[in-house]
């Protein structure tokens, strides 16, 4: 009976064209319904670069009085979000970007305050304020999208804070590294072996004037010793003063000398480039007589030409000879004293009076230079003749600018220095000449007062003993030091052998400072900035967040495909189509009864029959839609599907059941059982666990949870996709086909005594001619 209806029902649903579209319409609807819905999440947070916030940079910096350097945190976060496609960040001003939010061009903007760099380097005052970032968000426009600016916005603000604790780790550990490699670099070695000679030097000169003193106040003992050789020693002075006066009389007629000297060195500067002055006259003639006759005899141009030159550099051998006389001149300045305010201003005119005079020697050496190219110009090239006069007329000129400068230059600053220093010599001999005269005089008067030395002596050996004694400790502190610096030394470099406990700990502490320090300052930063690092381990891991979701929509869409079988296929049978199949004919005989289920049972057509007859084709038609479905995740869209045929068989089980639900329901209360699936389906999203965990939703969708076919079918499909945890896969199977039992119950035993309400209600409903 049951094979019977099926084939006929199958007959029916292929008789026309019309109900073989119709019927692959069926198979495909609920297919497209998860492929959309998959394909449209497949990748959602990996498109968030799409969505636009604004970022607003309002940051004036911060600039400390103890540390001259400005720090603008500001900038600094909008140069890291230029490099950042997490979001679209948009840069604009504070006011566009708060009105951008507004009218939903922007999802939300951050605004960076004008204090906020001044904010965050109060870490290092006493009145510490948090630095405050300014948040805007338009929570309209989108349910998720609040959420993943969210993130956003929290991803800058923590990119803030390690970045921030990273540059001050950073620059600690920069400045400690730097100190301590400096501290082992030779240039600090050899400062700390030049320390420490310079304090040996030391202690040894202290112990050295201990001792000189010790031998002042020995010396002192011998007081009357000393008193009575004093007459002799300021005798001797004095006759020493006498040969002094002699040798002052000789460096005065010396003096004398160099006035001469100086005056005469300046007659023969003059008179010598007074001639070579009227030299360059002369040649400048001969220059123009020699152009002169270009046209008439170019070799007699040219010869004259290359004379003159020759005859000019002969004459470079007078400015070397002045040259000379200077740098003699010169070496006799240096020996005077330092002290002599002349001998440096004497110094400078000479050496200015040199580099004049190398000067004209140039110009001279570049007049022969041109002179003799003009003699081989003018035998080549006579239209250049008159240029290259010009230029040596030019030069001849420059040359006698330069002989002017030296004489003028030497009349006016060397000459007057010389006369100056013999001038100042002589003065100074004079003084010194009347100071000796004094000193003799003095030398009589002393003889008086070396009666009261020896009264003295006894008061100053005592003094002598005091100090001898200071410098004899200050000589020890020195010695106790340059130890200390020398094994301090030595623990720094880890090569100290010996030594008390403190001194071992000292070594180890400073090998702990060297190994921190050596390390790579940016890695050592980055780990305080961040001491917790999340390191993530994937179990079961899912490709992509569309295979994530894909058994939450291919599960809706086999129970949607559930629910328009049912809106578009007829559950009950019809009179004629049971007669058809018990062979009675086109209708069933009278004694039948009303038409409804149950009434052909007297001819062996039982209500198990109709039942399972017509559930045939939705059991056939729902297989179909549920491997369409899970073929097409798997193949057609690249869902992740570990175990693909065990994939197709939580389609598979799914479609068989939640069609059995669906047709149980509208076979057993008609229109109100289709309403009834409906809310089902309602209730199952919301309480399936599909999108959001079953502990994130309100305690009655807990409760509910487990008493639901979706989440034990979304749970297979999990496991087949991504691996099972023992027998996870099996025990959600099981559990998912025992939602067949009371379905069946309900429609092959509980249906019984509502089949004639149901008919009542439906007679009701259609006598509205609206329902």
């Amino acid at each position: 009976m049951i094979w019977g209806i099926f084939k006929r029902d199958m007959c029916h649903a292929t008789r026309n064209v019309i109900a073989v579209i119709v019927s692959m319409g069926l198979v495909v609807v609920p297919a497209l319904y998860a492929w959309f819905n998959i394909a449209a999440s497949w990748d959602p947070y990996g498109n968030t670069k799409a969505l636009k916030v604004a970022v607003a940079n309002n940051d004036k910096g911060y600039k400390s009085d103890l540390i001259p350097v400005r720090v603008n945190v500001g900038e600094t976060i909008i140069s890291t979000l230029h490099a950042n496609d997490q979001l679209d960040w948009q840069f604009v001003k504070s006011d566009k970007a708060i009105d951008g939010v507004k009218s939903g061009e922007y999802y939300a903007a951050i605004v960076i305050p004008k204090g906020f760099s001044a904010d965050m380097m109060t870490l290092f005052s006493p009145d510490i304020k948090h630095a405050q970032l300014k948040y805007y968000l338009n929570e309209k426009i989108n349910p998720i999208a609040p959420h993943i600016t969210d993130q956003g916005a929290t991803t800058v603000v923590n990119t803030i804070d390690k970045t921030f604790a990273k540059t001050i780790a950073q620059v600690g550990l920069d400045l400690a590294s730097s100190i301590l490699h400096y501290s082992q670099s030779p240039q600090m070695a050899e400062y700390m072996r030049n320390l420490n000679g310079n304090l040996t030097t030391m202690a040894d000169t202290l112990s050295g004037a201990s001792q000189q003193v010790t031998s002042y106040s020995q010396l002192l003992g011998s007081a009357n010793d000393i008193v009575d050789s004093t007459g002799k020693l300021l005798a001797s002075a004095t006759k020493a003063g006498k040969q002094a006066q002699n040798a002052l009389k000789q460096g005065k007629s010396g003096a004398t000398s160099l006035t001469s000297a100086g005056a005469n060195v300046t007659s023969s500067v003059n008179t010598a480039l007074d001639q070579v002055s009227g030299a360059f006259d002369q040649v400048a003639a001969k220059v123009n007589k020699a152009f002169d006759a270009i046209g008439k005899d170019s070799d007699t141009a040219a010869s004259q030409l290359a004379t003159l030159s020759e005859q000019i550099s002969s004459g470079e051998s007078l400015y070397d000879t002045y040259i000379t006389s200077l740098n003699h001149m010169r070496e006799s300045v240096e020996q005077l004293p330092d002290s002599d305010s002349a001998k440096q201003a004497l110094l400078e005119a000479i050496d200015r009076e040199i580099t004049l005079l190398e000067a004209a020697k140039g110009d001279s050496q570049k007049l022969a230079q041109q002179l003799k190219d003009a003699s081989t110009q003018v035998t080549q090239d006579t239209a250049a003749a008159e240029s290259s006069r010009k230029e040596i007329l030019n030069r001849i000129t420059s040359a006698k600018q330069s002989i002017s400068n030296v004489r003028d230059d030497y009349a006016t600053n060397v000459k007057p220095k010389i006369d100056a220093l013999a001038s100042t010599v002589s003065t100074l001999i004079s003084q010194t000449d009347s100071m000796i005269t004094q000193l003799s005089g003095t030398a009589d008067g002393l003889d008086d007062v070396t009666g009261d030395v020896g009264t003295n002596v006894t008061s100053i050996r005592s003094t002598l003993g005091a100090i001898a004694k200071k410098l004899d400790s200050s000589a020890a502190t020195v010695k106790e030091l340059i130890t200390k610096l020398e094994t301090g030394g030595n623990a720094g470099d880890g090569n100290s052998d010996g030594g008390d406990g403190d001194n071992d700990a000292d070594s180890g502490e400073s090998d702990e400072l060297r190994a921190l320090a050596t390390a790579n300052a940016s890695t050592l930063s980055t780990l305080i900035s961040a001491p917790v690092a999340l390191h993530r381990v994937s179990v079961y891991p899912i490709a992509n967040y569309g295979s994530a979701m894909a058994p939450f929509y291919t599960i809706l869409s086999i129970w949607v495909g559930a629910i328009i079988l049912c809106a578009m296929l007829k559950v009950t049978i019809s009179d004629r189509e049971k007669a058809h199949v018990l062979g009675l004919g086109d209708t069933l005989p009278r004694i039948a009864g009303p038409s409804g289920p149950g009434n052909a049972s007297r001819w062996g057509l039982r209500l198990d029959h109709e039942y399972f007859g017509r559930y045939a084709i939705f059991a056939l038609l729902a297989l179909l839609q549920g491997t369409l479905v899970c073929l097409g995740d798997t193949y057609f869209l690249g869902v992740q599907a570990n175990h693909a045929l065990q994939f197709l068989a939580v389609g598979w089980l799914a479609a068989l059941v939640f069609s059995n639900i669906v047709y149980t329901l509208t076979v057993s209360f008609g229109d109100i059982g289709k309403a009834v699936a409906v809310v089902l389906l309602v209730m199952q999203v919301a309480g399936s666990g599909g999108t959001f965990p079953i502990e994130t939703l309100p305690k009655f969708f807990q409760m509910l949870y487990p008493f639901l076919p979706f989440p034990h079918a979304i749970d297979a499909m999990h496991a087949a996709m991504a691996g099972s945890y023992g027998n996870e896969y099996l025990l959600d199977m099981v559990y998912l086909a025992l939602f067949l039992i009371p379905s069946l119950l309900l429609g092959l035993v509980l249906r019984k005594p509502v089949i004639r309400l149901n008919n009542w209600v439906s007679r009701n409903l259609e006598s509205t001619k609206v329902m």
